[in-house]
Parts: structure tokens; C-alpha cells; sequence
């Protein structure tokens, strides 16, 4: 089914009472939900739920991703006019995909911000719904992959990044975008052993029995060949994919507080996302997006163009499924 060509005359991501469809607006202009997606607290019939989490509390150097969310629903707006490349179907087409807004914190009381988002996430889906967040530094992770564990017991995780994130630390209260994987597995929520992180490219001590796909390794194999390995480690358990940005070359994705040469070019992600089609997928989230060290704006809509994967990724999971 086509959709006729014409420029609607309401702002879609307030006033559109059908949440399917692409939409065929300015641009420039509006509201920006990610991909001009409804804006509702109503998760009735919802298929995944896009939120942001503006914290970056948890840096360990330069901060600026809590405008991430933000800029990378800004740049999703380039996007919704057409389906999404090469996947085949039109996820904005045939399931609801909604915004959820962003989580309410009080960034007075850091401490408090953990179990927020926890419930946050765990409001979601309870609903059934899935979720896709964005970020955010990466600390934002071990509080969502805990809502999840909750729900679907230990997680298959495929993390791309320049970072393991697996910097020691047994303090159980102190938050550190450098440890929340360690601390993940530390804790059992994530299944190391079915778990990967893609793109790595900075130094590590202890794995924790995660798999690791370095960066090098991807540019000496090619996307597709590593996204086999990725889909033999994973296997056919629940899975979340975890997208910081930097996995990707500052080259191409400057906007970070992390940024590391050598790394992913958008070429490799996509392919490679796009290889794992048919992964048992219940969420992902996109973080460490700092719009404050791009003034091209290309970090973010990097950001953008992963976040509409995952929901291709999501969607398609759901096909799989009968639903």
C-alpha cells in the first residue's frame, strides 16, 4: 500500500491519531519525536516505545551526552518519509511505534536515578512493550538491563563500542560509564558467555568470559563474516544491542566524550545490523551522543539512522513471531 505524496497540515507527533504510516512533513519544522512518531503515555497496542534518558552524570570525561536524546530526534526527522532501506518491509508501516518522552529525573539526587529509570524501563515492559532509549552515557545501560533481566532472565548482549566497560569496581552505589558491564555481569544479568562486544579497540585486562570482536578484526574480516560470528555467540536466546557511538570512527561520529581512532565505519554498522536480522531482540538503546563536539550534526544522525535499525531489527523479530 502506497501512500499518497502529500504534505500533511497537522504536527504528527501531537495531533496524529493514526500511529502508523510514514509522515510527510517539513523537516525543519515541528515537533521532533524520534522519526515524528505520536507522543504518547499510552502504551495500548504500542509494538516499542522509543525513550530518551538525558544523563551523563556518569562520565568519565567529557560530558554533553544528556543532550543526546535531543539532538538524535532532531536529526531522525530527515528519515520518516520513505522506509527504511533495504529491509524489506516498513516497520513505521505495520506496527505502532510510539515516543515515549524522556525520563523525569531530579539530577539533584543522583543517587536516586538508578532505580528511576529501572522502574522506568520496567513500566514499559510490563506493558509488553519493547524499548528503544536514547542516551545518555553508557551507565544508562545496567539500570535498563536490569528491567530486563527482571523480565526475560540473564541477557544475550551485543555491545558495539571502542570501550569494554569492564573497568573494575565493586562499589555497588557509584556510577561509571566505564563499569556498568562489569558490574552487569558481575551481577548475572548479562550472560557472558552468549554475549559480544564488537568494535573494541582500547585496552582491557579481564574480559569476564564476554566475547570480544575488536575493531580490527572487523576491518580484516568484513561486516558480514564478523555479524556471523556475532549471530553463532548470540544464539537464539533474548538479546538487547547496546550502540555507543564511538564505536564508530571519530571520523565519521565526532559527538562523543570518548571519541578513539581506528574505529567502525557507518558502512560496517549497518551491514552488520542489518546481518542479524533474525536475532531474538527485545530492546536496544543508542548513547554517548554529545551534539556538543559535532557542529556538522553527523554524530547524531548517525545516531538517528542506528536507532531506526534497531527498530527494523525489533520489528522484524516480532514478524517472526506471528505478531
Amino acid at each position: 500500500m502506497t501512500q499518497e505524496r502529500t504534505f500533511r497540515e497537522v504536527d504528527t507527533a501531537l495531533l496524529n491519531d493514526d500511529r502508523k504510516g510514514l509522515t510527510l512533513e517539513n523537516s525543519f519544522a515541528g515537533v521532533t519525536s524520534f522519526l515524528r512518531r505520536r507522543y504518547t503515555k499510552d502504551l495500548q497496542g504500542v509494538d516499542m516505545a522509543v525513550t530518551g534518558v538525558a544523563f551523563d552524570t556518569a562520565t568519565s570525561n567529557r560530558s554533553g551526552a544528556r543532550f543526546g536524546p535531543r539532538a538524535i530526534r532532531e536529526a531522525s526527522s530527515l528519515q520518516p518519509y520513505e522506509r527504511p532501506y533495504g529491509w524489506g518491509f516498513d516497520p513505521l508501516s505495520e506496527n505502532v511505534i510510539t515516543d515515549y518522552g524522556d525520563l523525569a529525573f531530579d539530577p539533584g539526587r543522583p543517587q536516586d536515578f538508578p532505580a528511576t529509570l529501572q522502574a522506568h524501563i520496567a513500566t514499559i515492559l510490563d506493558a509488553g512493550v519493547g524499548t528503544l532509549t536514547l542516551g545518555g552515557d553508557h551507565f544508562i545501560t545496567l539500570p535498563i538491563l536490569r528491567a530486563y533481566a527482571e523480565r526475560f532472565g540473564p541477557m544475550r548482549v551485543i555491545q558495539f563500542d571502542a570501550h569494554s566497560d569492564l573497568w573494575p569496581d565493586d562499589d555497588t552505589e557509584r556510577m561509571d560509564h566505564g563499569t556498568f558491564m562489569y558490574k552487569a555481569v558481575r551481577s548475572g544479568i548479562v550472560d557472558a558467555a552468549h554475549s559480544v562486544q564488537i568494535g573494541i579497540r582500547t585496552e582491557c585486562s579481564d574480559y569476564l568470559g564476554v566475547n570480544v570482536i575488536d575493531a580490527f578484526e572487523v576491518h580484516e574480516l568484513g561486516p558480514k563474516a564478523a555479524a556471523a560470528k556475532v549471530r553463532a555467540i548470540v544464539g537464539e536466546g533474548p538479546c538487547y544491542i547496546s550502540f555507543d557511538i564511538d564505536a564508530l570512527d571519530p571520523g565519521f561520529a565526532p559527538g562523543t566524550g570518548t571519541p578513539v581512532w581506528g574505529g567502525l565505519t557507518p558502512n560496517q554498522a549497518a551491514v552488520m545490523l542489518r546481518a542479524l536480522d533474525g536475532i531474538a531482540l527485545k530492546g536496544g538503546d543508542v548513547v554517548e551522543v554529545a551534539p556538543a563536539y559535532d557542529a556538522t550534526g553527523a554524530t547524531a544522525v548517525m545516531g538517528a539512522h542506528v536507532g531506526t535499525e534497531l527498530i527494523c531489527l525489533y520489528c522484524k523479530a516480532l514478524k517472526g513471531k506471528g505478531k
